[in-house]
């Protein structure tokens, strides 16, 4: 396929799924560069860890050469913190010891960006926010206001970030977790509005091998059973390892049919593939249930690894059968968004909304009960 011809097609599927995502792929999906499965990119953030961005119009060049046809974009809900005694700024939230602490603007600098692109182009991209503290009950505050700015925009919530090892240690502030009381009213103002919401939630530590965290999710699952959750590299982090994280989150599943699991960053080297020998046990768990997984690069505001980062997945693919395959490549993440066109994005079914300088004044007794 020539490089016009990948374009074509990638438009041709971004129009008709903006109509009807599980139509517009039930056919054969057109091959990437290279070959390959034509994909989407369910996880992927368009800015660092202060901020900083290559853009979305680098982006896009770098989904056509990756033959990625959409992708799931968003901020990252923390930002480092330079502190007066370090000499060299960093850069990543693992460069020293300094704290991170959430930041609401990643939200609004995503948005508009996203406005600012050629409608052409917005539709191959799925914005998410993610720019709150969830552990602060007035955290819905700032979804219902990222609403009412920008009520055109948003497709999803997340990637929130909860239990994540380093990241956790350094956050300013309580400990998050998927099932904090704040993250209520989140669920169910996601579910009113068919919203998914992705969770970065480790389901383990570093001492311990086992699932010590899993029952955190699980308890946001069984509360919220409306509400899509996508457990972000099912719950698995590069510091620690545990020896049934594939019964334990094929269990989970099994338990819990609200919750997807996209299998971007170090889960694929560590688990799914680790050495580049792809396990059977997670072929297993995904032929188990194929509607219900994903991929993603996981980037952070830059692309030079981007074709490598979408690409690592071909050889499990290709494990798949074909239908389980196109499902998990790119058909999921666009069923999944697509059932976000079902509902407006200005009202909220039940409730009157309030104007938004009332809202600012809600009590926190109001805030938790949407």
């Amino acid at each position: 396929m020539t490089r016009r011809e990948m374009l074509q097609a990638m438009g041709m599927v971004a129009a008709a799924a903006a109509v009807s995502p599980g139509t517009a792929l039930s056919k054969s999906m057109p091959k990437a560069p290279g070959g390959g499965l034509l994909k989407s990119d369910a996880h992927c953030h368009v800015v660092d860890f202060i901020q900083g961005s290559e853009g979305l119009k680098s982006l896009i060049g770098h989904m056509n050469k990756a033959g990625v046809a959409h992708c799931q974009i968003m901020g990252l809900p923390v930002t480092k913190k330079w502190d007066r005694v370090d000499r060299k700024p960093p850069t990543y939230y693992l460069d020293n010891d300094s704290r991170v602490y959430f930041y609401g603007s990643t939200d609004v600098d995503v948005a508009r960006a996203y406005q600012a692109l050629p409608e052409s182009e917005r539709g191959r991209l799925h914005p998410f926010l993610c720019g709150f503290n969830p552990t602060d009950q007035y955290a819905i505050n700032h979804v219902r206001r990222m609403f009412d700015w920008f009520p055109e925009v948003w497709q999803g919530i997340g990637e929130i970030m909860l239990r994540h090892d380093d990241l956790t240690a350094l956050t300013l502030g309580e400990t998050a977790t998927a099932d904090h009381p704040a993250l209520d009213s989140v669920y169910a103002f996601a579910a009113r509005r068919n919203l998914p919401v992705q969770l970065h939630s480790n389901v383990g530590n570093k001492r311990l091998g086992e699932p010590v965290y899993l029952y955190e999710v699980e308890n946001a699952l069984a509360k919220h059973p409306e509400t899509t959750i996508i457990l972000a590299h099912a719950g698995v982090s590069r510091s620690f390892s545990i020896p049934t994280i594939t019964a334990d989150i094929k269990g989970l599943m099994t338990r819990r049919p609200n919750l997807w699991i996209d299998l971007s960053w170090v889960v694929y080297e560590e688990c799914v593939a680790p050495g580049g020998h792809v396990d059977e046990r997670w072929v297993d768990l995904v032929e188990t249930f194929p509607r219900r997984v994903m991929i993603g690069t996981d980037m952070i505001g830059h692309w030079s690894e981007y074709a490598a980062a979408i690409g690592k997945y071909d050889p499990f693919l290709a494990k798949l059968g074909p239908e389980t395959a196109m499902r998990v490549a790119s058909r999921n993440f666009l069923d999944l968004v697509g059932a976000t066109k079902r509902t407006p994005a200005t009202a909220d079914p039940g409730k009157e909304e309030q104007p938004l300088q009332q809202r600012l004044s809600l009590l926190s007794s109001d805030v938790v009960e949407v």
